[in-house]
C-alpha cells in the first residue's frame, strides 16, 4: 500500500500522575539543579490520573493522520493490554497499522509522568517492544511512501537509522527527522552527522542542536551556519517557550509562540514537528509549517496527554497565526 508517510519511533502506554503535594527540590544532584520528589516511604494523593497512548513515533503519527495525510506507523507492541489500548488508539486517530508489529517476548513500552501543575514535570520510562526492533526487522518491501518521518530511535531500535534513511535516499522518498536518540551518546551523533546530508527536513531542540555541533548554546547563529554545512534540506531548532527558528540555507525564519494556558507539556515537541512537516507537505512553505506547528502544539499543551489537544486538518485553535519573520543568513 502507498502511502503520503510513514512514521517510526517509540509507541508506549503512559500514565500521567498530577499532584500538588509534589515538591521541588534544589540541589547540585539533580542535572537540571532540581528534583520534583515525595518523602521516602510516604504517601501521596495523587489529584489527577490519565492513561494515554504516547511514543514520539505514534504521537506523530497521530498528528499526520489529522492533518489528511494517509499516514502508517512502523514499530513494535507487546501483545499485553498496554498494546492494546496503543493499537485502540492509533485506530481512533485513523492511523494505518498494516506495518505495525506484535510481540510475545517484550512488553509494550510503559511511562509515567509525573507533574506538579503549572510548575513541570518529570518522566519515569521503561524501555519495550518498539525499542527492540532493527535493521534486521524492516519490511522495506511494504515501505511505500512519499515521505519518511523518523523520530527518535533508542536502544537496539537505533541500528534501524542508517538502514532507513539510505531506502529512502535509493527509493525517491523524503525524509524528515527528530533524531533525539541519535545524540544521547557520542557513538549514536557521528552516525547522524554521517547521514546529515540526506535528511530533507532535520528537526531539534536548542540544547540538542548544541551537543551535536559542539557549540555553545546561546551562538544561535554559530549554530546554523555549521548545521547548514552539513544539512543540504531545512533545519528546525524548536526553542519552546522562546519560539522556533528555521533555515532553509540562504535565510532565516523566526516565530514566537502566542499567550495560552498550560496543562501540560508532554508531546508538545512531537506535535510541533509532525505539524510542521505536514505544513511543509501541503503548502512547500515554511512560513505556513511554523504557523501550523506552532499552532499545533499551543493546543497540545491545553490537555493532558500527548495526542488529545491535536488539531485537525483546517483547525487552528483560538489563537492568533504566529507572525514569522524571514531575513538573509
Amino acid at each position: 500500500m502507498q502511502y503520503d508517510i510513514i512514521t517510526f519511533g517509540s509507541a508506549t502506554q503512559d500514565v500521567f500522575m498530577s499532584s500538588r503535594k509534589l515538591e521541588v527540590v534544589e540541589d547540585e544532584k539533580f542535572a537540571t539543579k532540581k528534583g520534583l520528589c515525595i518523602s521516602l516511604g510516604s504517601k501521596m494523593h495523587m489529584d489527577d490520573v490519565l492513561f494515554a497512548m504516547g511514543g514520539c513515533g505514534a504521537n506523530s503519527a497521530a498528528t499526520f493522520a489529522k492533518q489528511g495525510l494517509k499516514t502508517a506507523y512502523y514499530g513494535m507492541i507487546g501483545k499485553d493490554g498496554f498494546g492494546e489500548e496503543v493499537k485502540k488508539e492509533l485506530k481512533k486517530h485513523n492511523v494505518s497499522l498494516d506495518l505495525m508489529q506484535e510481540s510475545d517476548k517484550f512488553p509494550t513500552a510503559f511511562s509515567v509522568i509525573l507533574s506538579l501543575p503549572e510548575v513541570g514535570r518529570s518522566i519515569l520510562e521503561k524501555y519495550g517492544a518498539c525499542h527492540e526492533l532493527t535493521n534486521k526487522d524492516i519490511p522495506f518491501d511494504e515501505l511505500k511512501a512519499d515521505w519518511f518521518y523518523i523520530a527518535s530511535l533508542s536502544s537496539k531500535s537505533h541500528e534501524m537509522f542508517v538502514p532507513l534513511i539510505d531506502f529512502a535516499k535509493e527509493n525517491n522518498i523524503k525524509v524528515a527527522s527528530n533524531p533525539a536518540g541519535s545524540i544521547k551518546t557520542p557513538e549514536h551523533t557521528e552516525i547522524l552527522k554521517s547521514v546529515l546530508n540526506k535528511i530533507d527536513i532535520l528537526i531539534l531542540n536548542q540544547e540538542e542542536s548544541s551537543k551535536l555541533t559542539g557549540i555553545d548554546f546561546n551562538k544561535e547563529k554559530e549554530i546554523f551556519q555549521k548545521l547548514d554545512e552539513w544539512v543540504d534540506g531545512i533545519v528546525v531548532m524548536n526553542k519552546g517557550a522562546r519560539g522556533v527558528t528555521v533555515s532553509d540555507g540562504k535565510n532565516l525564519y523566526s516565530a514566537g509562540i502566542p499567550e495560552s494556558g498550560l496543562v501540560d507539556r508532554t508531546g508538545a515537541g512531537d506535535s510541533f514537528g509532525s505539524a510542521f512537516v505536514s505544513g511543509y507537505i501541503e503548502k512547500n512553505d515554511i512560513a505556513y509549517a511554523i504557523q501550523l506547528g506552532t499552532a499545533n502544539a499551543t493546543s497540545c499543551l491545553q490537555k493532558m496527554g500527548a495526542t488529545n489537544g491535536l488539531l485537525k486538518k483546517g483547525e487552528w485553535g483560538p489563537w492568533e497565526k504566529v507572525e514569522v519573520s524571514k531575513k538573509r543568513l
